[in-house]
């Protein structure tokens, strides 16, 4: 046995069309960065992606209406800096939608395993799977210019 592990040759993914503020995501993109073989299907994915881009574009929703009232037709138009060449509030935005998209991800795969071993693994992920939502949470904070928590004196 030489220890070589064969994956599965990469597939051509289309990208998510999105709404004409937002932009649209890449499947192939968000295995990338987030780390996915393809042993989870463009299906599942695309799914995942999906709801994310559903669930941030509804937190979103009175803020978009501001900027499209102050006459910035996509999220590119809004004001911000640019890093590596692209808009600061994009990437903030994409960042929601990925590692929203990784939480569900992960907490649809947790279960695969119903050993007591998969088990405890399944708690430990409880932990990874609110990691990702936070950072989904912060990200679109970023986005809007708003703070990341709010404290208040009982």
């Amino acid at each position: 046995m030489t220890g070589f592990v064969a994956n599965s040759p990469a597939t051509t993914e289309p990208d998510i069309q999105n709404n004409s503020f937002s932009p649209d995501i890449s499947l192939s993109d968000f295995r990338a960065v987030m780390r996915l073989d393809q042993s989870i299907t463009a299906d599942r994915i695309r799914h995942a992606l999906i709801n994310a881009i559903n669930d941030t574009n509804g937190e979103l929703k009175s803020w978009k209406a501001e900027q499209t009232t102050a006459g910035h037709t996509t999220l590119a138009d809004v004001p911000a800096d640019q890093i590596d060449g692209k808009s600061i509030k994009v990437q903030l935005y994409i960042r929601a939608v990925y590692n929203a998209a990784k939480a569900e991800l992960v907490e649809r795969y947790r279960d695969f395993d119903s050993t007591l071993n998969g088990s405890q693994r399944a708690e430990e992920m409880d932990e990874t799977i609110d990691q990702y939502r936070r950072q989904a949470i912060i990200a679109i904070r970023d986005l809007i210019d708003r703070p990341r928590s709010t404290i208040e004196l009982i």
